[in-house]
């Protein structure tokens, strides 16, 4: 009897330690036999971010898709029109026919409620052409004004339409590397409400745009990347956050590379749509009318010449043609400001500052000597 306690006992002693191993001691008189419960509340877990996440883009979708918007070209009759590829700035122009059928070129996105678009300047570069909006309810509006950013590739178009749903814009100043961006647009011209979504891959990026067709190449700086699937026909749609605010406008794709794409933020647009509403709602945009290249401290330096605005050459009759402005001078102070290469201190960025009819006074560097010339801005005509 008492070897067959002490057998019990020493069962018990070997037993014991194993059953908390295990997590298999009993509890309120039930054994606990959950040995994978971690793993399963990882699982469910995962399940939970998965089915948040696409609850999210799911309700950014459905909120923003009634102010995205196709933007189609319609070259007037007669008229050859070509359309440039962003996402090969050198590649040839895609032709247009000539039996004026509209085509679908990019995207855009509804910012006001009485018909103001904000888009690619690159989708709407031929002046020659009649440019059309269709809403997401099939409706096709007529651009009536276009209005094109001489420093960013963006533009504003106007429709004569009431009652639109615009979008919310962000603050692109605040973007955070990996977060959620959600690109809506029309790819390749053909894929209507097509959505694709990514993270912030990238800030403050630098990347070429333009068309050399058109006798320039911009270069656009503080771009967002991100690797949402953006294709030629995005341009100028909206990129996304997960609150279904606007926070870029897509405008390339990396040609030799995959889910490289770029938006200009958002912060670009609002500055452009403050200076909008500042001259009354009018696309009215003066100019002086040269042509010219900055000349940066470095390169100054070494030629012995001012900072300013190279002008390579001046327009007929324009108003700087007027005021005796010639080609190779050095305009060095515009209003009382010294030019310089920075984002803020061009000659173009002052000039938009300004509304026309302004008499401005500026310093001309010309043969060594400093002259000072004033001059009234005239109307852009495009």
């Amino acid at each position: 009897m008492k070897k067959n306690i002490l057998l019990i006992a020493l069962l018990i002693a070997l037993i014991y330690p194993l059953a908390q191993m295990f997590n298999i001691l009993p509890q309120q008189g039930k054994l606990n036999l959950n040995i994978n419960q971690p793993k399963i509340e990882t699982k469910i877990n995962e399940k939970r971010v998965v089915v948040s996440e696409e609850s999210t883009i799911i309700d950014v979708v459905e909120k923003s898709l009634p102010s995205v918007v196709t933007v189609s070209i319609k070259p007037n009759r007669g008229v050859q029109g070509y359309v440039f590829d962003p996402f090969n700035p050198f590649s040839p122009f895609q032709q247009i026919p000539q039996d004026n059928t509209p085509q679908n070129i990019g995207s855009g996105f509804i910012v006001s409620a009485d018909g103001l678009i904000i888009t690619n300047k690159h989708v709407v570069s031929d002046t020659s052409a009649v440019y059309i909006v269709i809403t997401n309810d099939n409706k096709e509006y007529e651009v009536k004004n276009i209005y094109r950013d001489p420093l960013n590739d963006l533009a504003i178009l106007k429709i004569d339409a009431q009652n639109l749903k615009p979008l919310e814009l962000g603050d692109s100043n605040n973007l955070k590397l990996g977060q959620l961006a959600i690109a809506i647009g029309t790819p390749l011209g053909e894929f209507r409400n097509t959505v694709t979504s990514g993270i912030i891959s990238g800030l403050g990026r630098g990347i070429t745009a333009g068309s050399p067709f058109e006798g320039f190449v911009e270069r656009l700086d503080n771009v967002i990347q991100t690797d949402a699937a953006i294709n030629p026909g995005n341009s100028g749609g909206p990129l996304l956050n997960s609150k279904g605010q606007v926070i870029g406008v897509n405008t390339a794709v990396a040609s030799n590379g995959q889910n490289i794409g770029f938006a200009i933020p958002i912060n670009v647009v609002k500055e452009l749509l403050t200076q909008f509403k500042e001259r009354g709602g009018s696309f009215a945009r003066p100019y002086i009318g040269v042509r010219y290249k900055m000349i940066d401290k470095q390169t100054a330096i070494l030629n012995e010449v001012p900072e300013g605005a190279f002008v390579v050459s001046v327009e007929e009759n324009s108003p700087a043609f007027k005021a005796g402005i010639k080609a190779g001078d050095i305009i060095t102070e515009f209003e009382g400001q010294r030019l310089t290469d920075t984002d803020d201190r061009t000659l173009a960025q002052l000039i938009l500052k300004k509304k026309v009819g302004d008499t401005v006074t500026l310093k001309i560097w010309r043969n060594g000597k400093t002259i000072t010339i004033s001059l009234r801005l005239a109307e852009l005509q495009e």
